[in-house]
């Protein structure tokens, strides 16, 4: 009887992130608009702390989004294989811009010929209806304490010294991303620099750039990512249930969660690694 105490008791005070499945390797999926990585950080986190999980495939379907939260999984990735934990990255339809961001960070790479990858670059988007404003009656009247604080107001035209502020910050992110490609895949900044442009690519031309490793999908991601870490046959791929928001829950397939937060108007401008058509 005392033993089964003490048992129960040591499980209970075990951390939950030391609960996880125990597998070989672990299976994260980052898709859609990223705005919040904290699901994701979270999945990879438990995973490195997981010492039953020897390797974790990332399968990115992401056109990107919001840049902090594609930096803050980069760095998460970066230290899973500090911590000696093999990350390989799958390609799916679309891993552009922040996906690619994402992918660059894994060991090993693989795409589809025709995923859609690339647009390394970065985007601020303003809208002006200073016009239509005039139209309607309506002035505003604005109170700051600096002279930048109100810089891309919808309702009026920036100037010349305000738009160069804000291409001075797009191109600090720009190159942040073009240095983390170069870390994350090993390449001189110079090559990096001629494709980082913003432009789009498939997968059979990134890897001719260098940008990916190989030509596959998710199996065959996993099968190598097996070999790799020394598992004969076929290997346990354990997979956290997704949180579901509540408005996807209520919505149920009717209108996508990343589609929601494409059609909602964002309330300020943000600095994105993202790819639009």
């Amino acid at each position: 009887m005392a033993l089964i105490i003490l048992v129960a008791l040591g499980s209970a005070l075990v951390p939950d992130r030391w609960k996880s499945p125990s597998g070989e390797i672990a299976l994260v999926h980052v898709h859609g608009m990223l705005m919040d990585s904290r699901d994701i950080v979270q999945q990879l986190s438990d995973h490195r702390y997981n010492p039953q999980v020897r390797g974790i495939v990332l399968r990115i379907d992401s056109p990107g989004g919001a840049v902090a939260p594609a930096q803050e999984i980069y760095n998460e990735i970066m230290k899973l294989r500090a911590n000696h934990k093999t990350v390989y990255a799958s390609m799916g339809t679309v891993a552009a811009s922040g996906g690619y961001y994402i992918a660059c960070a894994a060991d090993y790479v693989l795409a589809n010929p025709g995923t859609l990858t690339g647009s390394i670059s970065a985007v601020m988007a303003f809208n002006n209806i200073e016009e239509l404003t005039k139209k309607v009656g309506v002035k505003a009247s604005v109170i700051k304490s600096g002279k930048f604080k109100d810089v891309g107001s919808p309702l009026r035209t920036m100037s010349p010294e305000e738009q160069k502020l804000l291409q001075n910050v797009v191109d600090d992110v720009h190159q942040q991303f073009v240095q983390a490609i170069v870390k994350g895949r090993n390449l001189p900044v110079a090559d990096v620099r001629k494709i980082a442009d913003g432009r789009i690519m498939t997968g059979q031309q990134a890897l001719e750039l260098k940008l990916v490793d190989e030509m596959g999908g998710l199996e065959k991601t996993i099968e190598l990512l097996a070999k790799k870490i020394g598992v004969e046959g076929r290997p346990k791929v354990i997979e956290q249930k997704e949180k579901i928001p509540f408005l996807d829950w209520l919505l149920q397939g009717s209108l996508s969660r990343g589609l929601a937060q494409t059609l909602m108007p964002s309330p300020s401008p943000r600095l994105q690694y993202l790819w639009t058509f």
